[in-house]
């Protein structure tokens, strides 16, 4: 545990990539086998599932601090985070606890399956028996919310150091449903099981934002483009009579969208497709929210199948009849896409995302301008000649969505971050008028800049009404406009609508209270947009 606790510090000390580079790479060098691996999965997501609840974990830091509940839950917002607030409060260790980290991982796992009592006794001796940083990692452990600020890219540039493999290799080996309990560092870094390539997909690659428009991107000519559709990035695999799905995210979403199965034997064997999952009715694709019914479901029921029926939309051939073509230009692989698509029958769950004519940037300005009119956000554009790369890269792949949608509100309700901003009002409910009355109708918590965090707060700490434990009422004084990417019906809130992406895009200090939007013009963008 302490080298990966150095690990962890290191680290969180530098902003440098080479410095993050060459301390995990030493680790991946010089740590046990077992350790490396957890790591790995730390890094990539797979955390282990919260064995005790935060409020037993604030209840007990207390009792072990000696100091009242009132006193921590006071701490515990200035701190910004959990895990440090308890090594913080906590006495000094009685003696010293030497375990791996794999060992620890063990140990709060199993504490799962124990009673309150067992847990506490666990983790009081945990506390006693680490000091400094292996207290603090070990309480990121015990809470799942661990995270170490380190990309996938740079994960597999340090592997890369540390083993001789190339890093497309080693990316491709990372990626799938692999557990540190179902693989070893052998089995997942050397010698891959077969059966896990039959399911495993290729690392997604990723588009920037074009922020001025595409002029500076040169040759309309040697570029191709394509709607951005607003659903699930999804890589669909057809390998071995059997069909997988997966998330931008590296999850398996396969069981959520069983048409897919319908699949096998209409399309080759072989065949790794990366498009956009949709909801689609009548020929055209449904809003999201038809398809956010379906996340985070296990099993579909009849009805929503019925209701939201779904569709791959592909724009791009990963692989072809087993080889992989993710080298090829992307004007290959689309003229190949293009010719599997005309080979599906008219009921088959996929189409391919048409590309969309131009010859000037002004003409393609112009057909991004009925995006939303389409369901889209935007259009990507791909450079003809590229390959299918990993990661998020600069220069081949751009993504230029519309503008966002916006809407005046006022600050009702504040609230202080986490981390860094743990001192500053950073989250903030915002509301419209209704009738003579502001309806609280939103949250948001970025956009704005430091200087004027730090303003807002100072604002907030004079001008505060009531007190809700964490969250401040304030006095209705302040309009910002509020950007979003959509707008959807939502009966759980007080405004009836719900927000894609609200962030604070300015602050209206040129704008009075009284002309603030109201809740009728959200509900015309609800009827516009929704």
């Amino acid at each position: 545990m302490k080298r990966f606790a150095a690990l962890f510090a290191a680290l969180d000390q530098t902003t440098k990539t080479n410095a993050k580079v060459d301390a995990l790479a030493t680790y991946f060098r010089e740590a046990p086998e077992s350790d490396r691996l957890w790591t790995i999965a730390l890094l990539s997501g797979r955390r282990p599932k919260r064995a005790v609840t935060t409020t037993l974990l604030r209840q007990w830091a207390a009792e072990r601090a000696g100091i009242p509940l009132w006193l921590f839950e006071e701490s515990y917002p200035i701190v910004g985070d959990l895990a440090e607030t308890i090594a913080l409060v906590l006495p000094e260790p009685a003696r010293s606890l030497e375990f791996s980290l794999t060992e620890w991982i063990t140990r709060i796992r199993a504490l799962a399956g124990e009673d309150e009592a067992a847990k506490r006794a666990a983790i009081f001796e945990a506390w006693d028996g680490l000091g400094g940083r292996e207290r603090f990692v070990f309480n990121k452990l015990i809470t799942g919310g661990f995270r170490m600020g380190v990309s996938q890219k740079l994960t597999t540039r340090a592997l890369s150091r540390a083993t001789g493999i190339e890093e497309p290799e080693l990316a491709h080996r990372l990626m799938g449903d692999w557990t540190p309990d179902a693989t070893s560092w052998e089995g997942l870094i050397h010698a891959p099981d077969p059966r896990g390539d039959l399911f495993r997909p290729y690392p997604f690659y990723l588009a920037y934002q074009l922020e001025d428009g595409p002029e500076s991107l040169g040759d309309p000519g040697d570029w191709a483009a394509e709607w951005k559709w607003d659903g699930i990035r999804g890589q669909l695999i057809l390998r071995g009579a059997e069909h997988f799905l997966w998330s931008r995210g590296e999850e398996l979403i396969t069981d959520r969208f069983p048409e897919f199965q319908r699949l096998i034997g209409v399309v080759p064997e072989g065949t790794v497709l990366d498009g956009e999952v949709l909801a689609w009715e009548n020929g055209a694709p449904m809003a999201f929210n038809a398809l956010q019914k379906r996340i985070g479901r296990k099993t579909v029921p009849k009805k929503l199948l019925s209701e939201a029926p779904a569709l791959l939309y592909a724009y791009d051939l990963l692989e072809w009849q087993g080889e992989d073509l993710r080298e090829r230009p992307y004007e290959e692989r689309r003229a190949r896409l293009d010719a599997l698509a005309e080979t599906l029958p008219n009921d088959a769950p996929l189409r391919v995302s048409p590309l969309i004519a131009f010859e000037t940037w002004d003409t393609l300005a112009s057909e991004r301008a009925r995006s939303r009119d389409l369901m889209a956000e935007g259009v990507m554009l791909k450079r003809r000649d590229a390959p299918y790369r990993d990661g998020r890269r600069k220069g081949d792949w751009w993504k230029w969505k519309v503008d966002p949608l916006t809407i005046d509100a006022v600050m009702i309700y504040a609230q202080q971050g986490h981390g860094r901003r743990a001192n500053l009002f950073t989250d903030f409910t915002f509301a419209v008028w209704d009738a003579g009355r502001l309806v609280p109708f939103t949250k948001a918590y970025s956009g704005l800049t430091d200087r004027e965090f730090a303003q807002i707060t100072a604002w907030v700490r004079r001008n505060t009404v009531e007190r809700f434990g964490p969250v401040r009422s304030v006095t209705p004084e302040h309009v910002f406009e509020i950007a979003f990417e959509g707008i959807r019906e939502s009966p759980r809130h007080k405004s009836g609508v719900a927000l894609r992406f609200p962030r604070m895009s300015r602050w209206r200090h040129d704008k009075p209270v009284s002309e603030a939007n109201t809740l009728d013009d959200l509900k015309a963008m609800l009827a516009a947009y929704g």
